[in-house]
């Protein structure tokens, strides 16, 4: 048995349904918990975790409907800069290239300016997504669909070139387009789900050290998704990467700036329980090796967990006082689900089985949110 990271590093890489013993379908499955798509309610109450290998199938047609609808209405158009050399003046005139190539001899002028296009990063996302889920989804039928969603694309003059993660970043929804947050939401886990499977392409995660990180991103992200799509309709407020504040009384001058700060993975309130549980998502070992025995929890998560509950006791917060801790490790074949009480508060240890079932790896995550398991 081993963490999910040295598992990942040791085993095949995307052989067989594989990346190293983690199978592709559950990484689909974190992909799907971790998306805006499942968080926005496109998946509905589809029961996924009943048949996980049809989930690219899924995400494929909510893709081409949403493209379908969004065409029959006319794709968003957005503003682009260009610099270009025209007879007349158009935009801001870039008066160093005129000069530099004596353009007003010729009678032109180099000019910079905004131009309506729907070669929009957003329309570009979304012709790479169906590009790509084409060639992992099972139905023909569906994978014609998605070239020819496609094809249509670059017809209207969208590129092929996805956009980076950064130009994406700078996208905003306004009232008016509000319908295209859906279908960008449905592309970009369309790309997520195509990128285990294939086996070139630039955006191939190709280093074990990288997979791992990958990985350990999209585990502690699927974890804050699925509590947050899962509890909340049940009365609990889900905060993902919240900060803690020390309870400071005294303080020298320099204090504030060297003073490490407190940064949560999850933290799951219910109010009209008055119970709190606050998550801190690892990828190690849950256990290593220790002086005097075989296997011990690592100390440093212990204290960690241990500092973000107490730190926030008598703060006023009435949650606060009596808030539970869960560290949460991914694994490979091992379980491990081990509490105990400290000054009042209770702190789990537990790991969730990757090579599980898609329905198991649901069942583990809600088993440490229940009442009655702590």
């Amino acid at each position: 048995m081993g963490s999910a990271a040295e598992q990942l590093s040791n085993g095949p890489q995307g052989a067989d349904g594989y990346i190293g013993r983690i199978p592709v379908r559950n990484l689909w499955l974190l992909m799907l918990y971790a998306s805006d798509l499942f968080r926005c309610g496109g998946i509905g109450k589809v029961g996924i975790e009943d048949a996980p290998d049809d989930l690219p199938d899924l995400v494929g047609k909510i893709l081409v409907q949403a493209v379908e609808a969004r065409q029959r209405r006319q794709l968003s158009p957005g503003y682009r800069m260009r610099n270009a050399t025209l007879n007349r003046v158009r935009g801001r005139i870039d008066v160093l290239a005129t000069e530099r190539h004596q353009l007003l001899d010729r009678g032109l002028v180099a000019c910079r300016f905004s131009e309506l296009t729907v070669d929009t990063p957003r329309n570009r996302l979304v012709r790479s997504a169906l590009e790509r889920i084409a060639r992992i989804v099972q139905g023909k039928g569906l994978a014609h669909r998605c070239r020819l969603l496609a094809g249509g694309m670059k017809a209207m003059g969208i590129s092929g070139e996805c956009p980076t993660r950064a130009q994406m970043g700078t996208e905003s929804f306004g009232r008016n387009d509000a319908d295209d947050r859906f279908m960008v939401a449905a592309a970009k886990l369309a790309l997520d789900l195509a990128l285990p499977t294939e086996a070139s392409g630039r955006h191939v995660l190709a280093l074990p050290d990288r997979e791992a990180t990958w990985v350990r991103k999209l585990f502690e992200k699927a974890a804050g998704g699925f509590y947050g799509v899962v509890l909340r309709p049940q009365g609990w407020h889900v905060q993902c990467g919240g900060m803690l504040d020390w309870q400071i009384e005294q303080q020298t001058p320099r204090i504030a700036a060297i003073l490490p700060s407190m940064k949560t993975d999850i933290v799951l309130s219910h109010p009209p329980s008055g119970r709190r549980v606050v998550i801190d998502t690892k990828f190690t070992s849950i256990v290593t090796a220790g002086w005097y025995r075989d296997e011990t929890l690592r100390s440093g998560y212990v204290y960690q967990i241990y500092a973000y509950l107490r730190s926030q006791a008598a703060s006023g917060d009435p949650l606060a006082d009596r808030s539970s801790g869960l560290l949460l490790h991914p694994s490979i074949g091992d379980c491990v689900d081990e509490t105990v009480l400290i000054q009042g508060h209770e702190i789990r240890f537990a790991t969730v089985d990757l090579t599980a079932s898609a329905t198991e790896i649901r069942a583990q995550l809600l088993r440490y949110c229940e009442p009655s398991a702590w």
